[in-house]
């Protein structure tokens, strides 16, 4: 029972260092973080020296004259008996009928408290109460009364009480009837006691000096009637005041020196507040000594065992409290707004971890709502802000950084500070703010931001917490391997943290706010989006962190929208608002940029590589068995790894970038195919030009002379940049060429199934992807080899025929009389070229090659008969001789049937089939028919003079031109006399 009158500040022991959890941490806030909104009183009255002397108020007008104790009534009886709002000294008998109506009961038979049920606080009627214990130095145990109850709460010892009672006697007996509100109690307790009133001298001098500092302060110091600076009677009391500081005063009965000190205090104490008498003295009714004293009186109401808990007696002793208000100068706003304070103030100084006085005082503030709204009182308004404003400040410190102080842990005590701290923001902007009363209520919804204010603040709080973390983390695993960089670790914090603000805060917040979720994601979602910007804009070049974290940056923003959304789902704009606060960060972009960039390098570096080796590249066909060149193996091996390097990247875009890619690889093959096929020249190179149709005398010189094109491909070095030059369009390099570019159409089939089999294995393909072949296939490389490998097949064809073979062709062919130059010596070496060609190219391209081949061997032919100049002539008996000879021809193709096919023989020879009977048929009937022939192609002005049909390399049996030529060279005179009469042509050849 000692330990309840140690004279220590309530709660000291846990005031000093207060805890919340946080993240299984313990954090401490003093209790400085909680200034009192009721200000500083300017002498140095103690919190003890507040409580003693607030008891002797308390007693002082709870107390019957008849020195009966208080005693405990039941709340049943209140019903039935009404009390005065004051005691007063009375008589005797009037005391005496009073404590007749006063029942002595254990407190554990209290009813339910009506005060708790309305702040929402549970009620523990087994709880032990504090007035059972009663003091050792009674002989009997007594019934436990509310005086008792009360001086245990508020730490008064057994003696000082005592002395506190007695003093009360005197003063009534020596001052009948007069109220208790109509003197000054401590001046009347100094008259009543002398030191030896008390136990030791120091003690006594602690007495006087208490009650004179409480005449300081509310008569001097906090008067609740302004005093002026020549009022004579403070003069004369400071004076006082200041002199018992150095020499005690002499106090008792009608000493000289207390009838100085009343003459001191009384006219200070009767000064009227409205200017009207009265007989009511004012010396504790002035702020801030009367709440800080009225404070005092409600922490009585803390069980003196547990400072978290509220007596079960609080209905009973609230209402003896209320009658201190006539010498408080209290009423029930003030009440209310103490109250409220005093139970938040509980909460604080307690270690915060009594919710249900958070809650009750919450549900107190509603009270003190109410009061702002009836009352424009500038006094009380005052005393409301500076109450709201402490309450607000503190909240505030610790919702603006919510994430350090609350975790699921304690979230239900995060809920009740949201909630008072709202309705303390509500009060001071709505009933005390001058400039929201000017604009319209429905445009300004407190609640709501400030509970914006408080998600925003404490989410940048987090964020700049987690970086600082990712920051950390990076240095320590910066010699790791596979260490992740800043901003990835950072995103997959603040995916963590905004997950946790979904499920842990928000649901909270949501009360307050339908977009508390929304609105947390979204400041994330921007100050995550600052720290990226920087690092896209230093970035030069695709790297692994670069992938690491514009991957990680688009995961998260797909989350955090997704949030968003999820949140806003039941809003009026759908959301709108909170996604438009969300700038796109444009990962993927800033990614595919990078690739496109990285794509770009490694197309322009294969492009530059495919120069570089085919300028070394001869075309030797014995390079390797396969007869292709050694540089395509290269270009494909380099296009293979640039395609399983790219499907390696981390990216989540492999489906969008592969065209880029494909185009890229694409246009760089079609770079090699160009230079693989370019200064081979073409079937038009080879060609002959068609001499002039003319008769020219035997022995004349008829120069057959090949096309500048060929002539200047002749005389300069390929184009690709061969180191053997004239060898590199010989028949096996050629071959060798054709056979490089159908390695590459086969290859390339290989590589776009393989690009295929990478896209199944992309985490990012869909179906679709896979099924559309745009932008998966090689678009210009296969139509280009198609095309590269007719151009070189057909190059070798008429490269065979009217180069290789010139000498036994144009030379030796026919050449005098044609059953001595037979076509024997052409087929001989005809045949050693196809061998040739057979064992070099590829067997794919094999048909290809013959067949051109023989098509120019046919077009050759024909061009011996046609246009083979003046050392060639033919009789009509010569036909059988060329129909031989064509036929040798054939079949050389034919090869007794493990040739060609006879069906493409007899395609490729319909030409030279229908003109060979021309040199069977008699003279007379081909000129009759060409003279038909020119007069249905130039009409009835050939009938006059027969013009000279255009020279045309398109043999046909229906073509005047090659009519003409048959007759040119038929030797006969019927075919001289014709043409020299119709184009003076000479008569002998």
């Amino acid at each position: 029972m000692a330990q309840l009158f140690r004279d220590r500040i309530l709660g000291e022991s846990k005031r000093e260092s207060m805890r919340i959890s946080t993240n299984g941490v313990a954090k401490s806030f003093s209790i400085s973080d909680l200034p009192s909104p009721f200000g500083e009183l300017e002498n140095d009255l103690s919190d003890s020296e507040l409580r003693e002397t607030v008891y002797e108020i308390f007693v002082g007008c709870c107390r019957s004259s008849g020195g009966k104790p208080l005693t405990y009534i039941p709340q049943s009886e209140k019903n039935n008996h009404e009390r005065s709002p004051s005691f007063s000294f009375n008589s005797s008998s009037s005391s005496s009928n009073f404590s007749s109506l006063s029942l002595q009961r254990s407190l554990t038979s209290t009813a339910a408290s009506k005060v708790k049920k309305a702040l929402g606080m549970r009620s523990n009627s087994n709880k032990k109460s504090p007035g059972k214990e009663i003091s050792p130095t009674s002989k009997s145990k007594k019934p436990v009364t509310v005086g008792e109850l009360m001086r245990v709460q508020m730490r008064v010892n057994e003696a000082t009480d005592s002395r506190i009672r007695r003093g009360l006697l005197r003063i009534a007996a020596g001052q009948l009837g007069r109220r208790i509100d109509s003197m000054v109690l401590p001046l009347e307790l100094l008259q009543q006691f002398k030191s030896t009133d008390f136990p030791d001298q120091q003690e006594y001098e602690a007495w006087q000096m208490r009650n004179l500092k409480v005449l300081e302060a509310g008569l001097l110091l906090h008067p609740i009637v302004p005093i002026e600076k020549s009022n004579s009677a403070a003069q004369r009391l400071r004076q006082i005041i200041r002199g018992a500081s150095e020499k005690l005063i002499e106090t008792g009965k009608n000493t000289e020196s207390m009838q100085s000190l009343r003459s001191a205090v009384m006219p200070l104490a009767s000064r009227s507040i409205d200017g009207f008498g009265s007989d009511a003295c004012h010396w504790a009714d002035g702020f801030p000594l009367n709440l800080r004293l009225y404070q005092m009186l409600l922490e009585a109401l803390f069980d003196a065992y547990d400072e978290t808990s509220i007596i079960e007696e609080i209905d009973e002793v609230l209402e003896l409290i209320k009658k201190t208000w006539v010498i408080l100068g209290m009423n029930q706003m003030l009440h209310n707004l103490c109250f409220t304070w005093v139970l938040f103030h509980r909460f604080v100084a307690t270690g915060q971890t009594e919710n249900d006085l958070l809650f009750a005082a919450d549900n107190q503030l509603a009270e003190v709502a109410k009061d702002a709204k009836a009352t424009k009182d500038p006094v009380y308004s005052k005393i409301l802000s500076s109450t709201l404003s402490s309450i607000l400040g503190w909240v505030e410190k610790r919702l603006l950084a919510y994430h350090d102080t609350f975790d699921r842990d304690n979230v239900d005590l995060m809920q009740s500070i949201v909630s008072l701290g709202v309705s303390a923001a509500k009060i001071l902007v709505e009933d005390i703010s001058h400039e929201y009363r000017r604009r319209r209520k429905e445009e300004v919804d407190v609640a709501r931001n400030r509970i914006d204010t408080y998600i925003r603040s404490s989410v940048r709080t987090a964020f700049a917490q987690i970086m600082e973390q990712a920051d950390s983390s990076r240095r320590s695993s910066r010699h790791q391997p596979n260490s992740l960089p800043v901003l990835a670790i950072l995103a997959k914090s603040v995916g963590e943290l905004a997950c946790k603000e979904k499920e842990v805060y928000s649901p909270i917040f949501k009360r307050w706010h339908p977009l508390a979720a929304g609105v947390a994601v979204a400041t994330l979602h921007v100050c995550y989006g600052n720290e990226l910007k920087q690092f896209i804009k230093g970035i030069q070049e695709l790297t692994p962190d670069a992938v690491h974290v514009l991957r990680a940056a688009d995961k998260l923003e797909k989350d955090l929208v997704q949030i968003a959304v999820e949140d806003s789902v039941d809003s009026d704009d759908g959301g709108k608002g909170i996604i438009r606060e969300m700038p796109p960060y444009e990962a993927e972009t800033a990614m595919a940029d990078l690739v496109r960039g990285w794509l770009k390098t490694r197309v322009d570096m294969l492009k530059d590589w495919v120069d570089r080796n085919l300028q070394q590249e001869v075309w030797n066909p014995r390079a390797n068995k396969d007869n292709f060149a050694p540089s395509v193996v290269e270009v494909l091996r380099m296009v293979d790894e640039t395609l399983d390097a790219f499907f390696q990247l981390p990216i989540p875009m492999h489906p969008a970038l592969l065209p880029d890619l494909m185009t890229g690889l694409d246009k760089c093959l079609l770079h090699y195919i160009s230079k693989a096929k370019s200064g081979c020249g073409s079937r038009s190179a080879y060609i002959p030009t068609l001499p002039a149709l003319t008769r020219c005398t035997i022995g004349s010189t008829f120069a057959w002379k090949k096309k500048e094109k060929l002539q200047a491909s002749k005389n300069r070095k390929s184009q690709v940049g061969t180191m053997n030059g004239e060898n590199s369009l010989g028949i096996s390099q050629l071959c060798v060429r054709m056979n490089t570019l159908q390695h590459i159409r086969v290859e390339l089939e290989v590589l776009e199934k393989r690009v295929i089999t990478h896209l199944r294995n992309a985490e990012s393909a869909q179906p679709d992807d896979i099924t559309n072949g745009i932008g998966k296939k090689f678009e210009l490389s296969p139509a280009a080899c198609v095309e590269a490998i007719q151009q070189l097949s057909e190059a070798t064809a008429y490269k065979v025929v009217f180069h290789d073979l010139s000498h036994v062709l144009w030379e030796g062919l026919y050449v005098g009389e044609p059953s001595s130059a037979r076509i024997e010596p052409v087929l001989k070496e005809l045949e050693q070229n196809l061998e040739l060609i057979s064992e070099t190219v590829h067997s794919r391209v094999r048909t290809r090659v013959i067949t051109d081949i023989m098509r120019a061997s046919f077009d050759g032919f024909l061009m011996v008969l046609l246009a083979g100049g003046p050392s060639r002539s033919f009789s009509k008996q010569d036909s059988q001789i060329i129909e031989d000879d064509f036929s040798s021809l054939k079949d050389l193709y034919w090869s007794n049937g493990d040739g060609l096919p006879d069906d493409l023989i007899d395609k490729c020879s319909k030409t030279a089939r229908d003109i060979l009977p021309l040199f069977q048929s008699e003279t007379e009937s081909l000129i009759e028919r060409f003279r038909r022939m020119m007069l249905e192609s130039y009409g009835p002005a050939a009938k006059a003079r027969l013009p000279l049909p255009a020279t045309s390399a398109q043999w046909n049996p229906n073509e005047p031109n090659t009519l003409l030529r048959v007759l040119c060279y038929r030797n006969d005179d019927a075919a001289s006399k014709f043409l020299k009469k119709t184009y003076n042509l000479p008569k002998k050849l």
